[in-house]
Order: C-alpha cells, then sequence, then structure tokens
C-alpha cells in the first residue's frame, strides 16, 4: 500500500472542513431543519450517518454489555423535577456565560478564553478568574468583534424544562444524561441482579444539553446520544480482574504532568500505571484498558488518541478521580468519552430525596454479636406534644441515637426539627443500648461510569479514516473506515447496463443480505466512477459482474479492496461466507485465494 494511502490528508484546508462538505454531500449528517433556515446544535444523520452511528452503537453495546455480562435498559427521555433536585442538576448543571454588549450574542465565556489564549482548561477555572483574562487579553466578541472586558461572566444551566400533562402539569427536563434513568431504577434493577455485587447496567440513549454555543457541527450539539455504563461495586470487597488488560498500552496524561511547568504525556500500560499510583482506582483503570482496545477496533487512530485526568477544578463533585479519553482533531484534543468513580454519591442522594432504598445488603462471612442504640418513643407523649410531626420527631430521634449515643445520656435530649430544636424528656425516647447478632449490612455500593459520546465518536471514526490519494491519474478521497462500522460492506456492479449483467449482480446482491451484509446496488455512470463514489462513502469491497461472469463455468466476479484498489477474481458461491469473514476481521482481502487482477 502506498504511503498517500495510509496517512491522513494534510491541506491547507482542514480535514474538518472538508469532513462537513462530504458529510452533507454523501447523507452522513447535516444541520436539522434547513428548509426552515436550520437550528443550532441540532444534526440530522443521514443514511449513511445513521448506519455507521447504529454499527458504533451495535459494537459498543456488544463489548461493555454482553462481553462485560452487564444488563441493558432503555429509560424515559424526560424525566420529573424530583429527579433533578436530588441529583443535583437543577443547581449545578451550568456553563459560563458572557453576553456582547454591542451584538447580544452569548458565548460560551470559557471557549472563548480557550480559542484565544494559552489556557487549555478554562472550564475548570473560577468565574472571577474567567473575568481577568478577558480583560487582560482584551478578549473580543467572536460574532461583531467587539471588546468583552468588563463584561459580567454569568452561570446558565444547561437543562431543557417541559411540563407533565395538561393543567396544574407537573415540571419536568428532558435529561441531560442517561445516567439518571439508571440510578433511579436501581432499587428494582438491583432485585434483577439478585443483589448480588458487582452488577452493570448499560444505555444507549437520546440526552439534552442547551449549549450556549453549539460548534464544530456534530462534536457539540444540543440533542445527542450517549453510551453509558453504570457499574455498581462493594467498595470493599469487589476488585477487577486486572490481568485481562494489564498489558494494555496506554497514552496518559495525568494532573500531575498537567501541572508541571515541562509535563507531558506518559506512555505506559495499564498494569504498570496501577501499579506505580497514577491510575488510582482499579476499577477506572480496568474501563481503561477495555476502553482502548475498542476504540482500535472501531477505527480511531491509536496516534491521536490519549487519556487525559481532570484537573481538580474541573472534576465533577462526586467524582473521586476522572479521566476522559480524548482524540486530536485538526490540532485540538476533544473528549470522547469519560470514566468516573463516582462513589455513593448519586445512590445517596436518590435515597435522601425519595422513599426507597437504595441499599445492597452485604452478607458477613460469619454472623456477629454488635451493640445498637435504639429508641422506641412514647408517642402518647409524642402526639400531643408534636402534632403531625410526632414522626418526623422519631426520625430525628433514630438518626441521633445511631450517630451519638452521648446525647441521650442526660434528663433531656435535643433534636433538630426544620431548623429549630427541640428538648423532650430521655425518659419518653425509649433510648436503649442492645446486643443483636447480625448475618449483614445494608450497604449503598459506589458506582463506576465509563460515559460515552457517540456522535462525537463518529464524528472522530470518520475524521481518523478521511484519506486523499492519487488512482490512475486521478485524485481520489476515500474513508478508510473499518468493515465492522462501515455503513455498506459491499457495493455490486453490472459492468453495463445489460439485462443479463443487472440480473446476475442482483441475484448477488440478494444472497449477500442474506448474509446480513449490507449492500448497495449501483449501475450508473462508468465503471471508475462508481468506484469513486463508493470510495468516498467508506465502502470496503466492490463486486463487479462482468461478461466473463456469464462465460466463465465457475462463475467468478471481480473483487475490489477499497483502500489498495487491489482486486481478485473470486466465485460467486464464495461471496457471502468471504464477505462476513472479511467484516468480521477474521480474513485478510490479501490473504484470499483467488486470481489477481491488474
Amino acid at each position: 500500500m502506498s504511503e498517500q494511502q495510509t496517512e491522513p490528508a494534510e491541506t491547507d484546508v482542514s480535514i474538518g472542513e472538508k469532513l462537513v462538505e462530504l458529510a452533507k454531500r454523501r447523507g452522513y449528517f447535516f444541520q436539522s431543519s434547513g428548509a426552515y433556515g436550520g437550528v443550532g446544535g441540532f444534526y440530522t444523520f443521514g443514511p449513511q450517518g445513521a448506519a455507521l452511528k447504529g454499527n458504533v452503537e451495535d459494537a459498543w453495546r456488544d463489548r461493555f454489555a454482553v462481553a462485560e455480562g452487564n444488563m441493558e435498559i432503555d429509560a424515559p427521555t424526560i424525566m420529573p423535577e424530583p429527579v433533578f433536585e436530588a441529583s443535583g442538576h437543577l443547581d449545578g448543571f451550568d456553563d459560563m456565560l458572557v453576553e456582547c454588549p454591542d451584538c447580544g450574542e452569548s458565548h460560551r465565556a470559557d471557549h472563548v478564553v480557550e480559542d484565544n489564549t494559552e489556557y487549555e482548561d478554562a472550564e475548570s477555572l473560577p468565574i472571577p478568574e474567567v473575568e481577568e483574562v478577558i480583560a487582560e487579553y482584551e478578549l473580543v466578541c467572536p460574532n461583531c468583534g467587539a471588546g468583552l472586558a468588563g463584561q459580567a461572566v454569568e452561570t446558565f444551566n444547561l437543562m431543557f424544562g417541559t411540563n407533565i400533562g395538561p393543567g396544574d402539569s407537573q415540571p419536568g427536563y428532558l435529561r441531560p444524561e442517561t445516567a439518571q434513568g439508571i440510578f433511579v431504577e436501581f432499587p428494582r434493577l438491583k432485585e434483577y441482579a439478585r443483589n448480588q455485587l458487582p452488577f452493570g447496567v448499560s444505555q444507549i440513549g437520546r440526552a439534552y444539553r442547551n449549549e450556549i454555543s453549539p460548534r464544530r457541527s456534530i462534536i457539540r450539539t444540543r440533542e445527542f446520544t450517549q453510551a453509558e455504563l453504570e457499574f455498581f461495586i462493594d467498595p470493599e470487597t469487589d476488585e477487577p480482574d486486572l490481568s485481562a488488560v494489564a498489558d494494555v498500552e496506554v497514552r496518559l496524561y495525568p494532573a500531575s504532568e498537567q501541572n508541571a511547568e515541562d509535563g507531558e504525556e506518559i506512555r505506559t500500560t495499564i498494569g504498570d500505571a496501577v501499579a506505580e499510583g497514577i491510575l488510582a482506582s482499579p476499577w477506572v483503570a480496568y474501563f481503561l484498558g477495555v476502553a482502548k482496545r475498542w476504540y482500535d477496533a472501531v477505527g480511531v487512530d491509536m496516534d491521536r488518541f490519549r487519556f487525559r485526568q481532570h484537573l481538580s477544578g474541573e472534576r465533577a463533585h462526586y467524582a473521586s478521580d476522572c479521566w476522559d479519553a480524548e482524540g486530536e482533531l485538526d490540532g485540538n484534543w476533544i473528549e470522547l468519552a469519560g470514566f468516573s468513580d463516582r462513589g455513593d454519591y448519586d445512590l445517596s442522594k436518590h435515597a435522601a430525596h425519595s422513599e426507597d432504598r437504595f441499599t445492597v445488603f452485604r452478607q458477613y462471612d460469619e454472623p456477629k454479636t454488635v451493640e445498637r442504640a435504639t429508641v422506641d418513643p412514647d408517642m402518647s407523649y409524642l402526639g400531643p406534644e408534636f402534632g403531625g410531626d410526632a414522626q418526623a420527631v422519631v426520625s430525628e430521634l433514630e438518626t441521633l441515637a445511631g450517630r451519638d449515643r452521648s446525647a441521650f445520656e442526660g434528663d433531656s435530649v435535643t433534636i433538630d426539627l426544620d431548623g429549630e430544636s427541640h428538648e423532650l424528656p430521655t425518659e419518653k425516647t425509649g433510648f436503649a443500648v442492645e446486643e443483636q447478632t447480625e448475618a449483614g449490612e445494608h450497604i449503598i455500593p459506589h458506582v463506576i461510569e465509563p460515559s460515552f459520546g457517540v456522535d462525537r465518536l463518529v464524528y472522530t471514526v470518520l475524521h481518523h479514516a478521511y484519506r486523499e490519494d492519487e488512482v490512475d491519474g486521478e485524485d481520489r478521497t476515500y474513508l478508510e473506515l473499518d468493515p465492522e462500522v462501515a455503513p455498506t460492506v459491499v457495493g455490486v456492479f453490472p459492468l453495463q447496463n445489460d439485462d443479463e449483467l443487472e440480473a446476475t449482480a442482483n441475484d448477488i446482491v440478494a444472497d449477500l443480505r442474506d448474509a446480513g451484509l449490507s449492500v448497495t446496488y449501483d449501475d450508473s455512470g462508468n465503471i471508475g466512477r462508481r468506484y469513486r463514489r463508493q470510495d468516498e462513502v467508506g465502502t470496503p469491497f466492490c463486486v463487479t459482474v462482468d461478461y466473463e461472469t456469464l462465460e466463465n463455468e465457475a462463475t467468478t466476479v471481480t473483487v475490489r479492496e477499497r483502500d489498495t484498489t487491489a482486486q481478485k477474481r473470486l466465485p460467486v458461491s464464495d461471496l457471502p461466507e468471504l464477505m462476513a469473514d472479511l467484516r468480521a476481521g477474521e480474513l485478510a482481502f490479501a490473504d484470499l485465494d483467488g486470481e489477481n487482477e491488474s
């Protein structure tokens, strides 16, 4: 294979610009509602794009759900307001907004900083510091060029609100992530897992964020697809089998190196990174190893791929550690996935805000005898004294007894109820310390979350597959997509518009489709033009039916490979099995036993 055919295109026009044009022309993706002028942040995946996206999703499902033995659910995209009160999204799911004083256009303040200064992670900076940077560098509005110095940087909540039902309807929100649909159903999902940790629940679906300034086509949009896995573990007893990924080579950019003046990326293995403490969580390390192999398999260029650790200022408050998978596009690194140790934050929050139990019973190896502080309040006293708040008083007493036994040592006990202190006689609480034999305890599991952006990955796969070369004296553009994810595996052509050739070609199409392969039929234009069309959409193989096919007793056809443009003469009867093996990666085109053609 020539060097031109293996290297990405490098020209004055960025690959991204060429890719967006190709995507629109060939049906990968384009801005939605074009007949009405379009709307920012919303894109439609065309026939090729929808097929590629579906193949990527299927590949993710096979690896992170099926191969790992995890469940999959499909939760609603609209959820009631209390879900997001509990999760913290209503109070803290914000971006930084700065508004132009002249044209009124709103912009992501951190993006304005990152695009025009040496700051790479402005999102992690506090708002006052972002305002100082804008003033120091005299940054201007990207839309009209007016100065932004002195303009207030404010927070903007990204949630899309809606109403559930008519009249006095219940407020709801479009989910900003698929994760909450898994967390809120944990009490039921744990039953499906027979209350045995560890277990995982996956979901592929739409999420919505009202981005201030969507940009770079499908990289940052207001509606997008996530593929997420919430993996529930007992932090004291559950450990991953790191031997399965210990030898996976990774390119890591830890926070310590990012903060160092001469910091640099570290090339190591998963096993060594855990042993040296670079990766603090073995579970996060395990999923980084699995993801590295998977990204490679679906077509991400490993020379333009790394894992970057979140800096303390950008890490979500609930995460003890987080690493992003990043891909390089036109000199910029973009986030493809996040791998977080979320601790027990999510389940604890929903347990506190709901009336359900978000725990799993941990069985002891042997029963234990323990001392437990209990209360058995005198309700004939609490009822008249506290009325409708009597049960809330009982709950406060139970909590206090578990937390601080010494509070019951005096003649009276003080509790806090709705911000007010109340004192009641200790003898009325029924406080006692008893020995109890317990077989186990209820624990709130911790969560390890690999969260993948599907749309960004589709863009990255296309970008990393974009190639330009010269064939037979003509410039050629093609997408070097892996056959497993390519929208179409085989293009079938009759050499000329001839009834017999067309009938044979259509028979071949039917046989290949029966074998589960995606196939396109094309009889328009000369054969070279048809090859170029399939090259540009990334079809790995083309089959040409010619007059030799009709004359040959063995009935053979010409099969052409996209990347090398090499051609071989192969029997029609073998095509379904051969093409299936080529798509699955179980066979290489160069190893096919057929007659080579020039």
